[in-house]
């Protein structure tokens, strides 16, 4: 199983991290089988799967009991978990609720903001920290790109400086201009990972369903790699259609007894 300086190692050799979202136990064998570096048990988790209108609804027993199924899945993947909206008010409930998270198979925790205080605590717990700026969707109401000016580009990475400082291992950078995530990507020693950040992070994530065609929406910064989604509703329509004009189950999908066990089932009278 890979470790958090494994993903350092690859930043300094340039190596890029491929990084997706899991949910469940067959999608995380899957992708431990693709090969993906880290799965990450998102709060997005609410949105896709579990039908929250938005992560802000997500708790820690909803993350907890999904970070367990993908550690099913995928027993020797690095799994990074995310911390859920108002599970880190504090330090202290930072680590009451980071401890959950490894307890259910997390290697590293994941949290929105530059949080230096949270950081420290966490790592003098011994728990790997990934943070998370730019687009923060557990926080900002409006999902829009982030850093467009500069002194708000600037913010980020002193942001970044910060958390780094205090012990960050990991960075997602989430919805901001390729120049910032370039130079931020540069200023820091620790691996940043892009989603909608272009192409100079280190590594990239992306959300499961997003691009497995799932997801209804189409957004700039996903690739759909299949068209799952589609699949699914034609295949349920097919069994539909097959099911009511009595075409499933056919013969081939049917068990039957033993001729001389059947006789004597047929002896007795109702």
């Amino acid at each position: 199983m890979r470790r958090s300086a494994d993903f350092l190692s690859m930043k300094r050799e340039g190596r890029p991290v491929a990084m997706l979202t899991a949910y469940d136990a067959p999608t995380a064998k899957a992708e431990a089988a693709g090969g993906v570096d880290i799965i990450l048990v998102g709060d997005s988790v609410g949105t896709n799967v579990l039908g929250y209108k938005s992560e802000r609804e997500v708790t820690i027993d909803d993350i907890c009991h999904h970070t367990a199924a993908v550690r099913r899945g995928a027993p020797d993947s690095f799994v990074l978990s995310d911390l859920p909206y108002l599970t880190y008010e504090t330090p202290e409930q930072a680590v009451e609720n980071a401890l959950k998270l490894v307890a259910s198979g997390a290697n590293m925790v994941k949290f929105e903001g530059a949080r230096e205080n949270v950081v420290i605590a966490l790592r003098q717990k011994g728990i790997d920290v990934c943070c998370h700026i730019g687009l923060e969707p557990q926080h900002h109401d409006e999902l829009r790109l982030k850093g467009r000016m500069a002194s708000d580009a600037l913010k980020l990475v002193e942001d970044a400086l910060l958390l780094e400082a205090a012990g960050a291992q990991m960075l997602v950078l989430e919805l901001i201009p390729e120049e910032v995530a370039k130079r931020l990507t540069q200023a820091v020693g620790m691996p940043t990972i892009g989603i909608g950040a272009g192409r100079y992070t280190d590594g990239q994530v992306l959300v499961i369903n997003d691009i497995l065609g799932i997801t209804g929406s189409q957004f700039r910064h996903n690739k759909r790699y299949a068209e799952c989604g589609a699949g699914m509703a034609a295949a349920a329509l097919a069994y539909v259609s097959e099911v009511r004009e009595r075409r499933f189950p056919a013969e081939v999908n049917a068990f039957h007894m033993a001729k001389d066990e059947l006789a004597m089932f047929y002896l007795k009278q109702f």
